[in-house]
């Protein structure tokens, strides 16, 4: 894959609700501390509200998105981007009707927040009640997404010590 293009990070969608983490580009491509850090865009639509956020993240971004899918695949609560860097997403999956809350929050750019229900699936009537939980088949998809992530903008660069950096071999 050309690193020009892009890379659904996240998907998490229904008819109606959405939200999408889309990586863009390295951010400052050939400049050694800031060559693997990824531009991104964070888009959430649902019938109320619309927004778009620009983010940058981090590799250590990529590695706690990894641990996040984790946390849900067990079924628990979960926040990405909580150090206040970037507008913090949390997720609160539940097996009720198969919905999810997604909560984005960036109050420190620009005060907002924004709580979006995403339907899973569509429930079958035979369907256990927890038939519909955020890891049943999402976690393995967004692992996978996370892989072409790394695959299209590999860690380039090495912190050899404290503020100094240097090409990986």
């Amino acid at each position: 894959m050309a690193e020009d293009s892009t890379v659904d990070l996240i998907c998490l969608a229904d008819e109606e609700s959405s939200l999408t983490v889309r990586v863009l580009s390295r951010h400052m491509p050939g400049v050694l501390p800031w060559h693997d850090f990824l531009d991104a865009e964070i888009v959430v639509t649902s019938g109320f509200a619309q927004g778009r956020l620009d983010v940058c993240l981090a590799p250590d971004d990529l590695d706690s998105w990894s641990k996040v899918l984790r946390t849900l695949a067990a079924g628990r609560d979960a926040a990405w981007m909580d150090d206040g860097r970037n507008p913090e997403i949390r997720f609160e999956p539940s097996s009720q009707n198969g919905i999810a809350a997604v909560v984005v929050e960036d109050f420190a750019r620009t005060g907002t927040s924004v709580r979006v229900p995403v339907r899973l699936s569509r429930r079958r009537p035979n369907d256990s009640a927890d038939a519909d939980s955020l890891a049943d088949g999402w976690a393995d998809d967004h692992n996978e997404r996370l892989q072409r992530v790394r695959a299209t903008w590999p860690q380039e660069v090495v912190q050899t010590s404290p503020g100094a950096y240097e090409w990986r071999r």
